[in-house]
């Protein structure tokens, strides 16, 4: 039986809100099995809390990236007009690179942020990162076109890379200091976190207050 629609294309916006609404169920276990990585400790005590703080650390780390990732994703399908086998697979890639998270996060708090769990951090960091911009390459071609779009992803695209950069410059620091690795992930979530910072005229001064 041939499939009436192989490019998706007539699916239009109903096809990709079906992608986004399970992509947001993914997103929603992941941080779910976060979550459940926390124990509190059988003693209690303030100073028995106290030692929980490498697991809580990684955690709100890791929080701060996978709702990144939501919002930005989130913003992404915006622009997305039908579906396609790229666009599918490629959000099935970044999905897959997500649901990394919680393991790299669990071992990074139990093993207090020292250099092989950081590295393993860094590497599952780096992996969505980059799935996202080959997300985002599929949409920007086969999504909507115009002068919004373009200034969008121009910036966004840009930002994505320098993102994927800073993150795999985190792996040889992370040789000299756990901690210098650490902060080129904290550092990713910062500039995320500031949409519309001046930041952004590094990138594209035409965008800056379009984007976001």
């Amino acid at each position: 039986m041939s499939d009436p629609t192989p490019s998706g294309e007539s699916e239009g916006r109903p096809g990709v809100g079906r992608v986004e609404a399970f992509s947001d169920g993914v997103i929603a276990i992941i941080v779910t099995i976060m979550v459940l990585e926390l124990h509190p400790p059988v003693s209690e005590g303030m100073d028995k809390l106290w030692t929980l703080w490498p697991v809580f650390l990684a955690y709100v780390l890791s929080y701060a990236y996978v709702a990144i990732y939501w919002v930005n994703h989130h913003r992404l399908f915006t622009h997305a007009t039908h579906v396609t086998n790229g666009l599918i697979w490629s959000n099935m890639a970044l999905l897959f690179a997500l649901s990394l998270v919680p393991f790299s996060t669990s071992y990074l708090g139990e093993h207090h942020f020292n250099r092989d769990a950081t590295l393993l951090y860094l590497a599952t960091m780096l992996l969505p990162s980059l799935a996202y911009v080959s997300l985002q390459t599929i949409i920007r071609r086969t999504g909507k076109q115009g002068p919004a779009s373009t200034a969008y992803h121009r910036q966004t695209t840009r930002k994505g890379i320098f993102a994927s950069f800073v993150y795999a410059s985190g792996i040889p620091l992370s040789f000299l200091s756990p901690w210098l690795g650490v902060a080129c992930a904290a550092l990713v979530a910062i500039f995320w976190f500031l949409p519309k910072s001046g930041l952004d005229n590094l990138f594209d001064g035409r965008a800056g207050h379009e984007a976001g």
